[in-house]
């Protein structure tokens, strides 16, 4: 299918004529937002064209790095699209940049007005100069995390919930059963906020000339007007977006140099990467990139192009794990996962393809981003190694069954309903009444046998015994600093770190890394000659049935995904 993305973009003669010999100065503006994935449909590419690729961001910082050519790095900061996680792996790329030697400069406006500035600062900590806007505000405040609860609404309207899990620590529906923290729901979360904030305050006081207790002291002061963000080192000097852009252009210029070149980091990486071919073969060899992103669930992965996030289809990543397994050219698959969970059985389907690859004598090594627990957990444990951000939120091995029970509320308007059923469990699911003792049974029995085989395959996966793993297991949420410090996780890094693990267990060759399948045009208009064509590997778009609605949905317990669901660990500020 033809890329409309590229077609509507602005045409640029400059791309026809003879390269200029000036240096080049990337830029990225991250307030344009980052996509997790680059949709594939036309309408998906038209609504989302601004809005850039994260791995293209990622590889084209990094491809910078190593480019003669490429002279300085220039991102307008923010972080609104970004979590603690990739917010680590950007902090990593930037430390790459400046290893070679070149500038890399940040500089925003305001580092978030109403306090939200934490994430996007220390994401500017990475840098080697920070700027920000005369008149701009430092919201650097300390994190939170807030959890909403509406239990209290609904009881007004006279509605309830039924919910059954394995453990305490599993609080994905605590929202709309309860009013406030529970003991294990606080004690989770306040270990996350605590870990996170200690890597806030290491990665600012690393980067800054403050101690560790000098940070932790201006957390409690901000936010921080503009001169009070000199004064106190954490900007390094204020300016407008015309005097930063004219420095650093006249610092890479020199005396009487070439005018330099600005390219947007996405465009840069694009142009020097080539597309895909058909399958002829003289396929280079190469380290497979299979992504999966959102809630797990049976069936193909779904993008809707109108907002509401991506559903990942068992099938889908399946048969992209098949597909690599007969590509004779792949020779490592790098299995980047960024998942709340969703589905036990298409997660266990996905972790068994995994399985196979592995046993084909093809190295899986997984790679978390902002989220890979529960069901995003258990796909990964049939890697050679998993890799962790100290930020990425992991872990959640339990499982949870929840409905509502609107009856009451219907009848209270005056809506009823009548049915006839063989079978005493056949209307168990049904929101119009509360399980009978024997569903409960049923509902238990359930609950009890999905978490034996989750925490089975962990302890197996693991090297643990069923013991130690339910002692970090039981729904409890972990940063990943301390799911490595449990054996939850092999390394801390990102896709660079995966990709070097890769690299040595397919025999220690200098490998590219490659989006997979990377699939032809002609590939999204021919049928499928089977289901392990790797055409199947493609997603296919949906409209979601909630759109950008889809967290409130969630919020009220509406059915999205599945048992094997992590909490949602609410807004992070």
């Amino acid at each position: 299918m033809v890329d409309l993305a590229k077609i509507t973009q602005p045409l640029s003669l400059d791309r026809f004529g003879p390269r200029r010999d000036g240096p080049l100065v990337l830029e990225l503006d991250l307030t344009e937002g980052v996509a997790d994935e680059a949709p594939g449909d036309p309408i998906g590419q038209l609504v989302n064209r601004r809005r850039q690729h994260y791995l293209d961001v990622v590889e084209g910082i990094r491809r910078g790095a190593r480019d003669p050519g490429v002279a300085a790095l220039l991102v307008r900061v923010d972080a609104r699209s970004l979590g603690f996680a990739k917010v680590q792996e950007l902090r990593a790329c930037v430390a790459d940049f400046r290893a070679s030697g070149k500038p890399a400069l940040a500089w925003a406006d305001s580092f978030g007005e109403a306090g939200d500035g934490n994430l996007p600062y220390y994401l500017a900590c990475a840098f080697s100069e920070i700027v920000m806007a005369p008149t701009g505000v430092l919201g650097l405040t300390g994190l939170r995390l807030k959890s909403t609860f509406v239990k209290g609404a609904l009881d007004k309207v006279g509605l309830d919930y039924e919910v059954g899990k394995r453990y305490e620590y599993k609080n994905a529906l605590n929202g709309v059963t309860e009013t406030g923290f529970t003991d294990a729901h606080r004690e989770a979360t306040e270990r996350i906020v605590t870990s996170l904030g200690d890597q806030l305050v290491e990665g600012v006081a690393a980067a800054r000339p403050l101690s560790a207790d000098e940070v932790r002291a201006l957390l409690s002061q901000g936010p921080f007007m503009g001169d009070e963000a000199v004064g106190h080192g954490l900007v390094d000097r204020l300016a407008y977006r015309d005097e930063i852009y004219a420095d650093l252009l006249s610092r890479v210029r020199g005396q009487d140099g070439p005018e330099p070149r600005l390219a947007f980091v996405t465009r840069y990486h694009r142009r020097s990467t080539p597309g895909p071919l058909p399958r002829v073969g003289g396929d280079a060899d190469h380290i497979a990139l299979i992504t999966a992103t959102g809630t797990i669930s049976l069936g193909r992965t779904r993008r809707s192009p109108l907002g509401g996030g991506t559903v990942m289809g068992s099938d889908t990543v399946c048969a992209a794990f098949r597909a690599a397994r007969r590509d004779p050219h792949v020779k490592a698959v790098v299995f980047r996962v960024d998942s709340r969970g969703g589905s036990p059985t298409a997660s266990d389907a996905i972790r068994r393809e995994a399985e196979l690859t592995r046993e084909a004598g093809i190295p899986v090594v997984v790679t978390m981003g902002d989220i890979a627990g529960s069901g995003g957990y258990y796909v990964t444990l049939a890697s050679d190694a998993i890799v962790a951000q100290p930020g990425t939120l992991t872990g959640s091995i339990g499982v949870i069954v929840g409905k509502p029970v609107v009856g009451p509320l219907l009848e209270r308007y005056g809506i009823t309903s009548d049915t006839v059923a063989v079978g005493e469990h056949a209307g168990m699911f049904d929101s119009d009444r509360p399980f009978s003792e024997s569903e409960w049974e049923r509902v238990d029995n359930l609950l009890d046998r999905v978490y034996e085989d989750f925490t089975g395959k962990v302890a197996a996966a693991r090297g643990m015994s069923r013991d130690e793993v339910h002692e970090v297991a039981r729904g409890r949420v972990w940063t990943g600093r301390d799911a490595a410090e449990r054996g939850l996780v092999d390394t801390l890094g990102g896709l660079e770190t995966a990709v070097r693990i890769a690299r040595e267990k397919a025999g220690g060759r200098a490998l590219p890394l490659r989006p997979f399948p990377r699939q032809n045009p002609l590939d999204r208009l021919r049928p499928h000659e089977s289901s392990e064509d790797p055409a199947a590997a493609q997603p296919q778009s949906s409209l979601s049935a909630w759109g950008p609605l889809r967290h409130v949905a969630a919020a009220l317990g509406l059915p999205e995904a599945g048992p094997l669901t992590m909490p949602d660990p609410g807004r992070l500020r």
